[in-house]
């Protein structure tokens, strides 16, 4: 896929915002360890995006109840929906120099049409080691999902079948969709919001 950045500015793809709060001393002690061991910018991304997609967890797989929004209430609370998760990776990556902009798909609620549609959230992060940028998915593996870190080829959760009619977005944006982030202000409980509640397109 041919990726379109919304912005031309890589500083647009490092601000903070209230959601993506990097200033916070969890964010920022949290990549510093995770950084601390890496070798380079490669490696360094890889490891972050691991520990997003696999130390904290996703609401639905554990069926949480806990709505996090916030980067910082994700780290907190170790666990949060795809848009919270995308959240905590931009954020610590931002807080270490790295662009990291959000990406977005238009995926089966569950398993075929029938069961609806919802947004799903990744990042793509800007490689200066490359000079340019990547996709990757922190949702959280499990079984029937393997998403890894890769420069090579994306290997994300979720193929597009567009015989259902998904959708690949091809923008990478600087900042949270605000319908998502809206969805994740306005609901107290997460199992209900995932259901029912989750945005079908942006």
């Amino acid at each position: 896929m041919n990726l379109v950045c919304e912005s031309d500015h890589l500083t647009d793809y490092l601000s903070e915002s209230e959601v993506v709060d990097f200033s916070h001393p969890a964010i920022q002690a949290a990549a510093q360890r995770i950084r601390k061991d890496a070798a380079d910018e490669q490696a360094w991304v890889k490891a972050a995006f691991e520990f997003v997609r696999d130390e904290i967890d996703h609401s639905w797989d554990i069926q949480g109840s806990i709505v996090t929004r916030r980067a910082s209430e994700v780290l907190e609370h170790r666990q949060g929906i795809c848009y919270a998760k995308s959240n905590l990776l931009a954020a610590i990556l931002r807080s270490q120099g790295i662009p990291t902009g959000f990406c977005y798909q238009k995926l089966t609620l569950g398993d075929t049409p029938d069961t609806g549609y919802c947004i799903h959230a990744l990042n793509a992060v800007y490689l200066d080691s490359l000079q340019r940028w990547i996709r990757i998915d922190a949702r959280g593996n499990k079984e029937g999902v393997q998403a890894e870190f890769s420069t090579t080829e994306e290997k994300l959760a979720f193929p597009i079948r567009t015989h259902y009619e998904e959708i690949d977005y091809p923008v990478i944006y600087a900042q949270p969709n605000a319908k998502t982030m809206e969805t994740l202000a306005s609901h107290t409980d997460v199992l209900t919001m995932y259901l029912h509640r989750l945005p079908t397109d942006l």
